[in-house]
């Protein structure tokens, strides 16, 4: 039986198997970005989602004024937790900041991994704003826990960072994304090309067997939300957890990023993700 949208609204019957998704990430105070906004996008995407703490971030979408990391143990607690009490259908992680962290992480989620949970790694190096964060004795650190991801999410930035190479256009975006999946023992990457000086807003997953896609979209001149990456990724990763495949949950998160942007909140003087269905 279909029920109507005020028959849905009013029953008092539970929902039954949603799938649980973890993220692993940073708290934005501010609400954009972080843990904050991957749990604004699993909710509207309809499944659960649960949290590790990494990092507790004071800024604002124009700066960042400290990072206080977590005890990595502590961090490790909230993992095993949640993958003790939930059978989580994907992983994904944000800002790891540090190299202890990203050890207690990778270890963290072995068994999960083991039994074929997907996991997202949103590499988060640099804030929108430009602040790094990351520590520099991290970088060797992510590299190794890259290759035991899923999908890899980089922006433009966190692609030449992990390439080590300039990319100026959507030629050179195709290339880092074929490289760094066989560089990283081959996850598929979606380098993002959001920063580029192009009409449409080109992003490029590529695939481990070599296989490269488009995804392509109308830009919005003049708006930089923070938090664009964490949504996107978030949606990615939510969609994984329903059962799709990498190409189609990249699909869904382009949509549902695009549509943030379209709908975005003025709050003077910044624009904000509508993260709202």
């Amino acid at each position: 039986m279909i029920r109507s949208s005020r028959q849905r609204e009013t029953s008092q019957e539970p929902s039954r198997n949603v799938p649980v998704v973890l993220t692993i990430a940073g708290s934005d105070n501010s609400g954009g970005a972080g843990l904050q906004a991957d749990l604004k996008t699993f909710t509207t995407l309809g499944v659960y989602g649960a949290t590790a703490v990494t990092c507790v971030v004071a800024e604002h979408p124009g700066r960042v004024l400290n990072i206080t990391p977590i005890p990595p143990g502590r961090v490790a607690d909230q993992i095993r937790l949640v993958l003790e009490a939930f059978p989580v259908a994907a992983i994904k992680t944000g800002m790891l900041y540090s190299a202890e962290i990203i050890a207690a992480v990778a270890k963290s989620i072995a068994p999960a991994l083991a039994r074929g949970v997907p996991l997202v790694v949103d590499p988060v190096m640099v804030a929108s704003s430009g602040k790094v964060l990351m520590k520099k004795d991290a970088i060797r650190a992510l590299r190794k826990f890259i290759e035991g991801a899923t999908l890899v999410t980089p922006n433009r930035d966190e692609a030449q960072l992990l390439w080590g190479k300039p990319i100026r256009n959507v030629a050179a975006l195709n290339r880092a994304a074929l490289e760094l999946t066989k560089a990283f023992r081959y996850p598929h990457f979606l380098v993002k090309g959001g920063h580029l000086k192009t009409d449409r807003a080109i992003d490029v997953l590529a695939f481990p067997d070599g296989r490269i896609h488009e995804f392509g979209a109308k830009r919005i001149p003049d708006i930089d939300p923070h938090g664009t990456g964490c949504t996107y990724s978030a949606a990615i990763t939510a969609g994984l957890a329903k059962g799709l495949t990498a190409k189609e949950a990249v699909v869904l998160g382009k949509i549902f990023i695009t549509r943030a942007l379209y709908r975005r909140f003025e709050i003077e003087p910044y624009q904000l993700l509508n993260h709202l269905p």
